[in-house]
């Protein structure tokens, strides 16, 4: 690559991480350039000697995608000494890393890939990516849940976007989101009076966990036509 990148899209390009991962680096003086420390203004090329956390980047890595079934327990921080770490579930031989969360009490879909673009896509707020989940709590559901639920609700200062949700069952529901505020549901169904004990992701976009029959624990490798974006 003889154009010169932003350092950030530059090392979401190359797999290293999201943009947003890779400006947190920056910031945390652990991504240098040419010998000297990186400066969110640097434009590098191919050409560059780049090291994050003293290992050089080698380029553009080919780009995968991967559709993981993320178990209760644990936690999508990527930090090698923690050992309920998602790091040590990723797969062997390639550096990815998940677009989004799903905090540690959550279970289901969890997408992995080493495509900058494409985590920036899925996660940025502009695009609202729905996302659909399956919500056990503590009691009955009362009939005006799902119209207060749908309608938005007050959390962390802001009132939540409308979404779509209906019961399955008396004491379950299902949400779609177009955003990803931190304990989004929990928080939600909190105000509301509720407790969730069990919290399952079973879509982003267009794809579906259960297309792949994927089981816990286990990832596929997907196609991102399968996301059905556009």
């Amino acid at each position: 690559m003889t154009q010169p990148m932003r350092l950030a899209k530059y090392l979401g390009h190359a797999g290293i991480c999201s943009r947003r991962q890779a400006s947190r680096l920056i910031d945390e003086g652990k991504v240098s350039v040419n010998g000297q420390p990186a400066n969110h203004i640097d434009h590098v090329t191919t050409a560059d000697h780049i090291l994050v956390e003293g290992k050089k980047v080698t380029g553009p890595a080919p780009k995968v995608l991967y559709a993981y079934h993320k178990p209760v327990g644990i936690d999508c921080k990527l930090k090698a000494d923690a050992p309920d770490s998602l790091i040590h579930h990723l797969p062997s031989g390639e550096r990815v890393y998940p677009i989004g969360r799903l905090d540690k009490d959550s279970r289901g879909l969890l997408l992995l890939t080493n495509d900058g673009e494409l985590c920036q896509r899925l996660i940025h707020p502009d695009h609202h990516v729905e996302k659909e989940y399956w919500v056990e709590v503590d009691r009955p559901l009362d009939s005006t849940f799902c119209q207060t639920m749908a309608s938005g609700i007050p959390i962390d200062g802001q009132l939540t976007l409308p979404c779509q949700v209906s019961l399955l069952t008396p004491t379950r529901f299902k949400i779609v989101l177009k955003q990803g505020l931190n304990r989004q549901i929990r928080k939600m169904a909190k105000f509301c009076g509720y407790r969730v004990i069990d919290l399952y992701r079973v879509r982003i976009a267009g794809f579906e966990l259960d297309s792949k029959a994927i089981g816990e624990d286990q990832y596929h490798a997907i196609s991102q036509s399968e996301l059905k974006l556009d």
